[in-house]
């Protein structure tokens, strides 16, 4: 039996919400398993602006070093959409990532069959889709400087700089391989070196990689605008795909819709291990339908997954509860997001319980 402490960041809009239905799991989880686990609650986004005036308060950095893993829900909405750019929920989002030197965002994307006829594609292209984006998540544009607005120009000027070391594109394409070598060892690197010097860079390090340290691994390339076609056109042929900051970005979310709901996807952003991982949903804050118990919680709840398996070992009940919101969603249970019409939709609250009472 061992004890864990769980950094939980609720956030704002419908992230309280899918939390509770999270932690429901959890504390089920920590029955089964005999494992412990220490609730530790802090301040992220919006909420923490309006109570501090900072998005990520020292408060909340302070927590990160003393618990083992962080799962936060989601952050923004409009009421913070107004505030000067460093002031917003997002802006300590990205610091967040940087404190936690999280810099492998890992997104799988897998469609469940019962599910198939619920994205905007046919069906025949998308069922059988599993794949898994691995985004570099803490340097590139967001982050590269010099950046910000030039005053002295003869017109209003702004510029961006995308910034990569050769050691952060060879911890990221390391992380892809790895990725792919427990899968079916293929990994597609996507860039745009045809007209951007830092993407031929970025090529010419995963080649290295790939070919001295990966041996094993079928490496192929894609051009960003190219693989975000083949990502709709035929997205069978990817299992891992790997990518800057912007593009995998841009790709991830792509990826997520796939599957017929931006509501069923969780992600996990990890560092070397010497700090927490970060486990979230891909989806935002929803304010529309904050406070409505309309959300769906499955990615939140997977996340929560993603967690045991990753940073606790985990890795049994962790496929117990991916197994479980499976059965329930064979089982014809929706929330609204992913229901047909005429189909029965649950509530945020009763989705949990319908997990629950299949996990238990």
């Amino acid at each position: 039996m061992s004890s864990k402490k769980i950094l939980i960041l609720s956030g704002d809009g419908i992230g309280p919400e899918i939390t509770i239905e999270a932690l429901k799991v959890l504390k089920l989880i920590e029955k089964k398993s005999g494992n412990k686990f220490e609730l530790i609650e802090g301040l992220m986004g919006g909420i923490a602006i309006d109570k501090t005036g900072d998005p990520l308060p020292d408060s909340t950095i302070k927590q990160l070093k003393e618990v083992d893993a962080v799962l936060l829900s989601a952050i923004g909405g409009p009421k913070w959409e107004n505030l000067p750019q460093a002031q917003k929920p997002e802006r300590g989002l990205l610091r967040l990532r940087k404190e936690l030197d999280a810099f492998a965002n890992l997104r799988p994307a897998k469609v469940f069959s019962c599910l198939a006829d619920s994205s905007t594609l046919k069906r025949e292209v998308i069922e059988g889709v599993d794949l898994l984006v691995v985004r570099e998540l803490t340097s590139g544009i967001y982050f590269g400087t010099p950046r910000g607005f030039d005053s002295q120009a003869k017109e209003k000027t702004c510029f961006n700089t995308a910034l990569y070391t050769e050691s952060e594109v060879r911890r990221i394409i390391k992380c892809a391989c790895e990725q792919a070598m427990i899968r079916s060892k293929r990994l597609c690197s996507v860039d745009k070196a045809n007209v951007l010097e830092v993407s031929q860079f970025w090529r010419d390090i995963a080649i290295s990689v790939a070919t001295n340290d990966f041996p094993e691994i079928e490496l192929s390339h894609l051009y960003v605008d190219n693989a975000a076609m083949q990502l709709i056109r035929n997205p069978k042929q990817f299992d891992v795909l790997v990518s800057s900051n912007l593009f995998g970005d841009i790709l991830s979310d792509e990826a997520s819709m796939l599957t017929g709901s931006i509501g069923l996807l969780p992600s996990a952003s990890l560092g070397d291990g010497s700090k927490p991982g970060l486990y979230e949903p891909v989806h935002g804050s929803a304010p529309d339908i904050a406070g409505q118990n309309k959300a769906n919680p499955i990615a939140m709840i997977l996340s929560l997954a993603m967690m045991l398996e990753i940073s606790f070992q985990m890795k049994s009940e962790a496929k117990l509860i991916e197994k479980s919101i499976e059965q329930v969603l064979e089982q014809g249970y929706r929330t609204g997001d992913i229901a047909k019409p005429g189909e029965k939709i649950l509530t945020t609250t009763e989705m949990g319980d319908v997990i629950c009472k299949t996990l238990e």
